[in-house]
C-alpha cells in the first residue's frame, strides 16, 4: 500500500484521483482548501478507513510521511483564478515549493498537474513539449499561466539540484462529472445554460478550437506517468479539435435544449487553436484516451442532470 498525498484532492480532477487511487489498494490524503473544490466531490470517501482529508492551503508548509504526491492545487478556471490573481500566482509557487521539500524530505516522487495554458496563444499547430509558448507575462490570465510556468522550472531546478523524482503532465481540457456548476468553462457552461434553456454565451464566434479529454482518460494518463521512469513534460489530452460551435451544437442535441446561442466578445489572451500532439506519451507511457467526446459528455450531462 502506497501512502499518496494529492493536493487539490476535493477539486474536478482530483476527486476522480481520490478515489482511483483508493480503489487501486492506496491510502491518500487529501488536502484541499476548498476555494474551488468541494467536499460534496468526496463525501462518498470519507468513510472509507484508507482517506484522510485535511482542509488545507498549500501555500502553508505541510508535513506527513508519503511515497507519492500529486499536486493539483490550483484553480482552473478563468472565473476562480482570476478573482484572486495574486493567490492564483502564490498557490502555483509557494504551493509547488512546499510540495518539492515535501517530497525531498520523503524521497518521494512527485507529479505536477500542469496544463496546456503554458503554450499560450500558441504560434504552432498542434502543440509539442518543445514548443516554449506564446504567452503574454502581465495580462489577465497570466496569474495563472506564468504560475504554472513557474512550477515546471522549480520543478526541473529541483531535479537537477537534488535528484528529485519528478513527473510533469500538460493537461488539455479535462471534462467530466464533479466539475463545479458555475466555474464557467466551456462543457460545464454549456451544459449548465442548456438544461436551464438559458441562452448559451460564446465568447468570440465560436471558431476558435479545443481538444476535450474525458477525465477517465486523463486519470490514466496521470497515473501511467507517476509510475514510470521518465520525467516528461507530457502533453495529456485526445488529439481531436472541435470549434467551439461545434461543442455547443453537440450539448444542445444532447439536453435537448431550447436555448439560444448568444455571442459575446472574446477575452484577451484567450487561445484560438488548442490540440495536444501526444506523441511522446503514447510512445512512452502507452497513453492513448478512449472515451470518444459524445460518451464523455453524455457522462457529464448526467452528473449535471442529478445536481441542478
Amino acid at each position: 500500500m502506497k501512502k499518496i498525498l494529492i493536493t487539490g484532492g476535493a477539486g474536478f480532477i482530483g476527486s476522480h484521483l481520490s478515489k482511483r487511487l483508493l480503489d487501486e489498494g492506496n491510502y491518500v490524503i487529501c488536502l484541499d482548501n476548498l476555494y474551488s473544490g468541494s467536499k460534496k466531490n468526496i463525501e462518498i470517501l470519507l468513510k472509507n478507513p484508507n482517506f484522510k482529508f485535511v482542509e488545507y492551503d498549500v501555500t502553508d508548509k505541510y508535513f506527513s510521511e508519503v511515497n507519492q504526491i500529486y499536486n493539483l492545487a490550483c484553480p482552473a478556471s478563468p472565473i476562480y483564478y482570476q478573482k484572486n490573481p495574486i493567490k492564483t500566482l502564490k498557490t502555483s509557487v509557494l504551493g509547488i515549493i512546499n510540495m518539492l521539500e515535501l517530497a525531498k524530505e520523503n524521497n518521494a516522487s512527485i507529479l505536477q498537474a500542469s496544463t496546456s495554458e503554458i503554450y499560450g496563444n500558441p504560434n504552432i499547430h498542434p502543440q509539442v513539449e518543445s514548443y516554449f509558448g506564446n504567452v503574454n507575462p502581465i495580462g489577465i490570465r497570466s496569474c495563472y499561466d506564468e504560475g504554472k510556468r513557474c512550477a515546471e522550472t522549480l520543478m526541473f531546478d529541483y531535479k537537477r539540484e537534488y535528484n528529485t523524482d519528478i513527473k510533469v503532465a500538460r493537461i488539455f481540457n479535462a471534462y467530466g462529472p464533479n466539475m463545479a456548476i458555475n466555474d464557467g468553462r466551456v462543457v460545464s457552461n454549456f451544459i449548465v445554460q442548456a438544461l436551464r434553456n438559458e441562452p448559451i454565451t460564446i465568447y468570440g464566434d465560436g471558431s476558435q478550437t479545443r481538444s476535450f479529454c474525458f477525465v477517465d482518460d486523463i486519470l490514466d494518463g496521470l497515473i501511467k506517468l507517476m509510475n514510470s521512469k521518465y520525467s516528461g513534460p507530457y502533453n495529456l489530452g485526445i488529439p481531436c479539435e472541435n470549434t467551439i460551435n461545434e461543442i455547443a451544437k453537440i450539448i444542445m442535441e444532447l439536453t435537448n435544449s431550447h436555448s439560444k446561442i448568444v455571442y459575446k466578445e472574446l477575452p484577451k489572451d484567450d487561445p484560438v487553436k488548442r490540440k495536444p500532439d501526444i506523441s511522446l506519451a503514447q510512445k512512452d507511457l502507452s497513453f492513448n484516451p478512449k472515451v470518444p467526446l459524445i460518451t464523455g459528455i453524455k457522462k457529464t450531462v448526467e452528473y449535471f442532470k442529478e445536481i441542478i
